[in-house]
């Protein structure tokens, strides 16, 4: 009887942990591996801008909003001004779609963004610059 009263108190601190360590990788480690990867692009076309949403799960690219920001300074230093968006629309072929704001009539330095939804990774594309043509 002695024997088994000792076994469980010594064995209550490695279930602990085996529970506890058991529930982290539910969370977030989970949760990023079912996010689809999400990439955005953008270009100019003197200063229409436009670009693609591109994932391997279509339901990451159809209908997704993009938002373009101007850069103002230093990239990502607070003061990018939220300027157009646009929701992307499957393109007929290719897991892909098309964003378009149309002409801006505003040159500068733009770039696009794309948030995190359930299921899809966000992404920023890289800045351009938009001139307006002669």
């Amino acid at each position: 009887m002695r024997g088994r009263h000792l076994i469980v108190p010594a064995l209550a601190p490695v279930v602990a942990l085996a529970v506890a360590a058991g529930s982290t990788p539910g969370t977030a480690a989970s949760t990023a591996a079912r996010a689809a990867s999400t990439t955005v692009t953008i270009k100019a076309q003197g200063v229409d801008l436009s670009g693609l949403v591109k994932s391997p799960r279509r339901s990451c690219v159809d209908g997704r909003k993009v938002v373009v920001f101007k850069q103002v300074g230093t990239r990502g230093g607070g003061d990018d001004v939220r300027f157009a968006s646009d929701t992307a629309q499957l393109a007929m072929s290719g897991g892909f779609a098309e964003w378009s704001t149309g002409n801006t009539g505003t040159p500068g330095r733009f770039y696009a963004k794309v948030n995190r939804t359930a299921h899809c990774l966000g992404d920023t594309s890289p800045t351009i610059r938009a001139r307006r043509s002669s």
